[in-house]
């Protein structure tokens, strides 16, 4: 018997075909032209970081922003780099700045009168100047180093900067305003080797005036061969180190921790108050002098060894005190002098 089509099923199934085999058909098409080539996602450095290379020197700055140098830099006479705009940051990026003026003349970076918002970083200073052995500097280079003509400049920082071999000052910002030195080395100045408000972590070293001059001073160590102090902190000098043939080793209204040596002037001198210090001299008034002194030592052989209004648990290496007031002082005792290698509380036994 036959069956008759079932007119209605068979209509679904087709349908229901169309459907499967032409999905296309119900969903909305886009163009399927590409939009063109995709955009950069990356920014420049230049975007990142704006820069103004400096390749040649004589060079000056004339409006804000950051500028590094992109290869060492040498001139024959004057200065090499001049900041005449506040708002500069100055990379030396690990390059040397260099003259060859004989006699040694110009500044290697010279900050103009009253600038402010100025930041030096980076890099080397060189000349060719040498002390003759008798303190008399000489020969090829800079006169200044690091600098600045007319009035003291204001927000000034210096970072990560070497200066060797000129004629009168090294790193010399001016100590009257907001000015920072961190984390610099000067060798063989004829002048003040580093001379700013605040100075952490810096050396200065064959300076022929003072070696280190702040108000501030901390980490650091001063060595003067001419008639300047080794170091000098108008406040407050702590963990230092100051040596000085002619004048004071190390001079602070406060010191903490420190160590002074000189020859001929007093070692170590706080105008106020030494807590943990060590002074010495072979010739001068003092090993080492305070108002105040707490748990410090002296060495002055033939001479004064701790000179005090007031002092508790100090003593002499050698050489006799002179205190108004003492409490807890432990007999004298003879010793060689020491190299102030150590803190000073290595030195008394704290």
């Amino acid at each position: 018997m036959k069956t008759k089509p079932n007119h209605q099923l068979v209509a679904a199934i087709a349908l229901l075909l169309t459907c499967n085999l032409q999905p296309s058909a119900l969903l909305a098409q886009g163009s399927l032209t590409p939009p063109g080539p995709p955009a950069p996602t990356m920014k420049t450095l230049q975007q990142v970081e704006p820069r103004e290379p400096i390749s040649s020197a004589p060079f000056t700055i004339k409006q804000p922003g950051s500028y590094y140098l992109t290869t060492n830099l040498t001139v024959s006479s004057g200065n090499a780099i001049t900041i005449a705009t506040n708002g500069v940051t100055l990379d030396l990026n690990g390059f040397t700045i260099s003259s060859t003026a004989n006699p040694a003349s110009g500044t290697a970076v010279l900050i103009n009168a009253g600038l402010r918002n100025i930041t030096i970083l980076n890099g080397n200073i060189q000349g060719g100047v040498t002390n003759s052995g008798s303190d008399v500097f000489s020969g090829p280079g800079f006169g200044y180093e690091i600098f600045h003509s007319g009035s003291v400049p204001q927000n000034v920082r210096v970072s990560g900067v070497s200066v060797s071999g000129c004629r009168f000052d090294g790193t010399n910002v001016g100590a009257d305003e907001s000015t920072v030195v961190e984390n610099c080395v000067v060798r063989t100045v004829g002048g003040v080797g580093i001379w700013a408000n605040t100075i952490r972590g810096c050396v200065a070293l064959d300076c022929g005036s003072t070696a280190i001059q702040g108000r501030q001073v901390s980490e650091s160590r001063g060595e003067s061969v001419g008639g300047g102090y080794g170091l000098s902190a108008a406040t407050t000098a702590q963990n230092c180190y100051g040596s000085s043939g002619n004048s004071f080793g190390l001079y602070a209204n406060t010191a903490q921790n420190c160590c002074g040596v000189s020859t001929s002037g007093t070692g170590l001198y706080a105008g106020r108050t030494a807590i943990g210090c060590y002074g010495e001299s072979s010739g001068g008034p003092s090993g080492l002098y305070a108002q105040n002194a707490a748990f410090c030592a002296g060495f002055r052989p033939g001479g004064r060894a701790i000179e005090a209004t007031i002092a508790n648990g100090c003593w002499a290496g050698a050489g006799t005190n002179l205190i108004t007031y003492k409490y807890n002082m432990p007999l004298a005792k003879n010793l060689q002098p020491e190299t102030c290698n150590l803190k000073p509380s290595t030195r008394i036994g704290l």
